[in-house]
């Protein structure tokens, strides 16, 4: 049975303190518009429109409904009360102070949150097509009254459980920015699938906080080796917000995950940054940590990135990881060449470069050890195929070639005589290790890492034989920020080098000083190696070191704040010293002479 509208003639005996003119008399006559006092009336309001006014501020009038399973809770929530013990509780507010509109409101927000759990239930019980077709129901009976915010939730609650909202109700949600806004992530979905500009819409501040975020890791002014840039296991990095959020955003539709997917390779083609290949590595894995089989099932690099992303947990490639890794590239079929290009993506990622040339730095000295040449370890030639191929991962997706590099063999290659001759061995050849750093990609980045080695191991007389080798490399990947990162972290542990000159003059005027005026990230490294370190270098060599990296009119934001930090941390030194005129003096020892015999005469 439908109830009927609310009644004019309901009672209103709020207190008047803190009323609009004009609602005072409401304590001793009855009103002519107000809110029932009655709780079975006080469920009605459901059915009511309020609408501001210029006299009272609301003005009730019916609204029609044709739900009444709608009312149900409604009913049940009055009849879980006693009416005896509800009247006597409503004075006893009053003498309170609390408004009846207040008590109302209470019960209509009761109410509604039974209208949400009851919507939830229906979602989860009986068969689907049974609540599917319940909701449908709901949806078209209660989405007029979509735009009331006190019952918004409710309606878009029923869109949340409905898997395929009606096209018409999209539009109109799309439509109107305030419903789009309100609306969830559920529904969004729905809307992004067919209209990919919104979608990109609302995942570029994503992917620009992303990159933000490795920047500033980067550049961060903790100097560490052992917490840096590749410290966070990789299941840490995902809880990340950008992640997660984008995980939510996609859910288990796979038509948006393609989306992503080609957002990520168009910036990475357009701005040659590696870190969108750690966001595809780490979206792909996010999904697989929720065991989002929809996804995880159709796209062809699942397994090798579970594999690869183990690797990288553990910072090596062993010989078992290794042979699935080449089980999965030889795995690939004719016809299914363009897998290769997202593989390659996977593997340009940094924390998988990292992970690959630490395993090739680690494999080059066992073998150097054994007098084993490198072209006789398969380990050590599937770490550098896939090496190779994450480093050609750029020119693959820009070619639209999905080929893999071919390895260099012979009088260039993997023999003694290569770039590796000099790895653990006091001899080291510079000129042939130079000359390969310029000339091959593959061999300039074990080099690179190599150099990290040798530093970490402290070895200063090494890392300054092979520091003017690094001013020319190729594509000037030693002037990058990743390696600069790891390189100043393991200079921390040579902190007392830092007071003799030759070592300063090699490091700084032979090799970061070289690009530092047309690299302003590598001012930005210095300046971070020096905030940590200037309290150890000579006074004449860091006043000079000041004046060069002073920043000019062009200098970013950044450079100018590091410049300023080690400004004030110079006058904070200059401050510890006592000046000579301060210094005490040292008191004259007035010591008695003890007499001394005169010698015998002979």
């Amino acid at each position: 049975m439908r109830m009927p509208p609310p009644s004019c003639a309901s009672q209103w005996r709020g207190p008047a303190a803190g009323l609009p003119e004009g609602w005072a008399a409401c304590r001793a006559e009855e009103p002519t518009v107000g809110l029932p006092k009655d709780p079975v009336s006080s469920a009605r309001v459901v059915q009511a429109r309020l609408q501001p006014t210029d006299a009272l501020g609301f003005t009730v009038r019916p609204c029609p409904t044709h739900s009444s399973g709608l009312l149900n809770p409604f009913h049940r929530y009055h009849d879980s009360y006693s009416h005896a013990s509800l009247q006597s509780a409503l004075p006893f507010l009053d003498l309170h102070g609390t408004p009846r509109l207040e008590f109302h409101q209470s019960v209509f927000d009761e109410l509604r949150d039974k209208l949400l759990e009851r919507v939830s239930a229906i979602a989860s019980e009986g068969k689907a097509e049974e609540r599917y077709k319940k909701l449908e129901d709901l949806l078209e009976k209660s989405f007029s009254l979509v735009k009331m915010p006190s019952l918004q939730p409710v309606v878009m609650c029923v869109m949340k459980h409905l898997p395929k909202v009606p096209e018409k109700k999209l539009k109109l949600v799309m439509a109107d920015k305030e419903l789009y806004r309100a609306c969830a992530v559920e529904v969004k979905r729905q809307i992004w699938q067919d209209n990919q500009a919104l979608f990109g819409d609302e995942v570029s501040p994503l992917l620009k906080q992303y990159i933000v975020e490795k920047e500033s890791a980067l550049f961060s002014t903790e100097l560490s080796v052992l917490h840096n840039f590749f410290s966070p296991s990789p299941k840490t990095r995902r809880q990340g917000e950008v992640v997660q959020r984008l995980t939510r955003m996609v859910g288990r539709n796979v038509k948006l995950y393609d989306m992503v997917l080609q957002f990520l390779r168009t910036l990475f083609l357009r701005t040659r940054n590696v870190h969108y290949c750690t966001l595809r590595a780490e979206l792909l894995m996010s999904l697989h940590d929720l065991d989002v089989g929809d996804i995880c099932s159709v796209d062809p690099c699942h397994k090798f990135t579970w594999c690869l992303d183990a690797c990288i947990r553990e910072r090596f490639v062993d010989s078992k990881r290794a042979r699935e890794l080449q089980g999965f590239l030889d795995g690939v079929k004719k016809g299914q060449e363009q897998v290769l290009g997202d593989l390659s993506m996977i593997l340009c990622d940094p924390f998988a470069i990292n992970t690959l040339s630490l395993s090739t730095v680690r494999h080059l000295q066992e073998l150097v050890g054994q007098e084993v040449l490198p072209r006789d370890s398969p380990d050590l030639l599937l770490l550098l195929r896939l090496l190779a191929l994450g480093q050609g991962a750029w020119d693959m997706i820009d070619s639209q070639v999905f080929k893999e590099p071919k390895m260099v063999t012979g009088s260039g290659g993997l023999h003694r005589e290569g770039p590796w001759r000099g790895l653990g061995v006091p001899g080291l050849r510079l000129g042939s290790f130079t000359k390969f750093l310029q000339e091959q990609r593959m061999a300039c980045e074990v080099g690179l890492y190599y150099v990290l080695h040798i530093t970490k191991q402290r070895n200063k007389n090494a890392l300054l034989r092979l520091l003017p080798g690094l001013g020319e490399t190729f594509g000037d990947l030693a002037f990058g920020d990743i390696f600069l990162h790891l390189l100043t972290g393991s200079l921390a542990l040579l902190a007392d080098e830092f007071a003799l000159e030759d070592f300063c003059s090699s490091l700084f005027d032979g090799f970061l000083l070289t690009a530092s005026p047309r690299k302003e990230s590598v001012q930005r490294h210095v300046l971070r190696l020096l905030l940590h370190l200037h309290h150890r270098v000579a006074p004449s060599k860091l006043e000079a070191l000041q004046k060069a990296l002073e920043p000019t009119g062009q200098s970013g934001e950044a450079v100018k704040e590091l410049y300023s930090q080690l400004g004030e941390k110079l006058e904070q030194l200059d401050h510890r010293k006592p000046s000579p005129a301060q210094a005490p003096e040292t008191p004259a020892l007035e010591l008695p002479l003890p007499a001394v015999p005169a010698p015998a005469v002979l």
